[in-house]
């Protein structure tokens, strides 16, 4: 106790006076280790735990934020990862529907080109008979008219007026005997 009271006592004379930047206030630094002191005991017991629990705290958010980051990116990553192999499937079905439509378009195309060709043929076919028929009508007609010329030639010929049904008989009688030879 007797250095504090020391420490506390202001100095006597002239030299208490003076005051040089080395010379040494013990009141002065008794007092400000004093509240230096207090100053630290009080934070020490009420400020230092709440600024320990703040900066705990936000490091905790942080944390917490970094982690949810994380999910969130690993998220992000599953979800292209998803939509590259939808986007890789529906390439590949788009693929598989235009090599489908092709061969549909392609057999499309030989069942008209056959349905063409069995029409051309079928128009060909009725146009021989159609040729076939008007040639069968022409050589009954140029028969009918060499008959009438042939009854008319042998009618002169004989100058006897014959009946024209029984010159016909004979005439295609004759006709149909050439035919068979």
């Amino acid at each position: 106790m007797p250095v504090l009271l020391w420490l506390l006592q202001e100095p006597a004379g002239e030299a208490a006076h003076e005051f040089t930047p080395f010379s040494i206030n013990t009141g002065m630094m008794f007092w400000t280790l004093l509240i230096f002191g207090a100053l630290v005991a009080v934070l020490w017991r009420w400020g230092w735990p709440a600024l320990l629990r703040t900066v705990e705290e936000r490091e905790a958010r942080i944390a917490k934020q970094l982690g949810e980051a994380e999910k969130a990116n690993a998220e992000a990553a599953r979800l292209l990862e998803e939509h590259r192999a939808a986007l890789a499937k529906a390439r590949s079905e788009a693929q598989e529907i235009l090599a489908g439509a092709k061969s549909v378009a392609q057999k499309e195309r030989e069942q008209l080109l056959a349905k063409t060709r069995e029409e051309q043929d079928q128009l060909l076919e009725r146009a021989r008979r159609e040729i076939e028929g008007e040639k069968e009508k022409a050589i009954l007609a140029l028969r009918r008219e060499a008959v009438d010329l042939s009854i008319a030639a042998a009618s002169k010929l004989v100058e006897a007026n014959l009946d024209s049904d029984t010159n016909r008989r004979l005439v295609l009688d004759y006709l149909t005997s050439l035919e068979r030879h």
